[in-house]
């Protein structure tokens, strides 16, 4: 049995992003519901209703999320209001490699982008959307380093 692959996890509704998130705790972290419940002071029958019917109160999301150690309930209540979500970027000196690497991923999904536009029916909306959206989350991550240049944090 192969693990899954929790980088393209997209769930595509509020109870799959729910049970994603008790997955992923599962496979990665190996916790339990009764662990998870424990982590949110709640009993493990209450977890279980949730996790059954897809509700949970909004107050409690973010305590299972941290219980979890992921974040797809938020991820999908963003994206279903139509918000692109990307991860704060922690940052690092890019070399010259990566530059390159990044103008090579921007003119692929410029490609992608064009070709959708040309031909609608044609083009895969998956493959533009992902290529688009890993560009958007690269350029996150390297204004972020420029942003935190241009503002040096003061050392006390």
């Amino acid at each position: 049995m192969t693990r899954r692959s929790w980088k393209s996890f997209r769930p595509t509704s509020l109870a799959s992003a729910i049970r994603g998130c008790k997955d992923f705790a599962l496979d990665v972290h190996h916790q339990s519901v009764e662990r998870l419940a424990d982590r949110m002071a709640v009993s493990h029958d209450v977890l279980y209703k949730w996790l059954a019917n897809g509700r949970m109160p909004a107050i409690l999301i973010p305590t299972y999320e941290m219980a979890c150690g992921c974040h797809f309930v938020s991820t999908w209540l963003a994206s279903s209001a139509g918000k692109l979500v990307i991860d704060m970027p922690k940052g690092r000196h890019a070399g010259a490699d990566e530059l390159l690497d990044l103008n090579s991923a921007f003119a692929g999904a410029l490609q992608l982008l064009t070709a959708f536009y040309a031909r609608p029916e044609a083009a895969d909306a998956e493959v533009t959307l992902t290529a688009l959206r890993e560009h958007l989350e690269r350029i996150a991550y390297h204004h972020h380093n420029v942003a935190r240049y241009a503002t040096p944090e003061l050392e006390f």
